[in-house]
């Protein structure tokens, strides 16, 4: 069955044939002016749920989860997401505030990762994040946070049909 299945998914496609080209000599100096370019690019091309990205936590013991989520906004407090304190993302948050998220947008051969220190947004950007909440609930809720990834690390990946991927990276940012 293994062997069975080793053929079968090698005979998947990779990627779309006609990807986008990226030339890193022309990338911005903030990635995320980079971000919000390719962000526009995978809603122009259709992409679903662009803002929909993996979110990797590791808590006290070291085991590492991941779940998706929605990017709530990006400014200068970081790259924003939200979820209950009380939830395993929040008490792993707690224990050790450090994430990594990752978008895929397969359509275009891209991903971007992102890595750094979460911090707690201020309660009422958590009060009016829960209340902008499609079909929210108005009764304010206390355990709701506001996060932000603010990030050491920012990687670009492009796909290439003849797999010369291109990577391009921002480092030490955030101090």
């Amino acid at each position: 069955m293994t062997d069975t299945l080793r053929r079968r998914l090698r005979a998947l496609p990779d990627f779309p044939a006609d990807l986008p080209t990226f030339d890193p000599a022309t990338a911005p100096t903030d990635p995320a002016e980079l971000f919000l370019l390719w962000l526009d690019e995978a809603l122009t091309a259709g992409v679903h749920q662009p803002h929909a990205f993996s979110l990797a936590t590791v808590g006290e013991t070291g085991v590492p989860s991941s779940r998706m989520l929605i990017l709530k906004d990006l400014d200068a407090d970081g790259w924003q997401f939200a979820s209950a304190r009380t939830s395993r993302k929040g008490r792993e948050l707690t224990e050790n505030p450090r994430a990594a998220m990752n978008f895929y947008w397969h359509a275009l051969g891209r991903q971007v990762r992102v890595v750094g220190t979460v911090v707690e947004l201020s309660a009422d950007a958590s009060a009016r994040d829960w209340a902008e909440r499609p079909a929210a609930d108005p009764t304010p809720n206390p355990a709701w946070q506001l996060y932000a990834v603010q990030p050491t690390e920012v990687e670009f990946w492009q796909a290439s049909a003849d797999r010369r991927h291109i990577r391009h990276r921002y480092d030490n940012l955030f101090g």
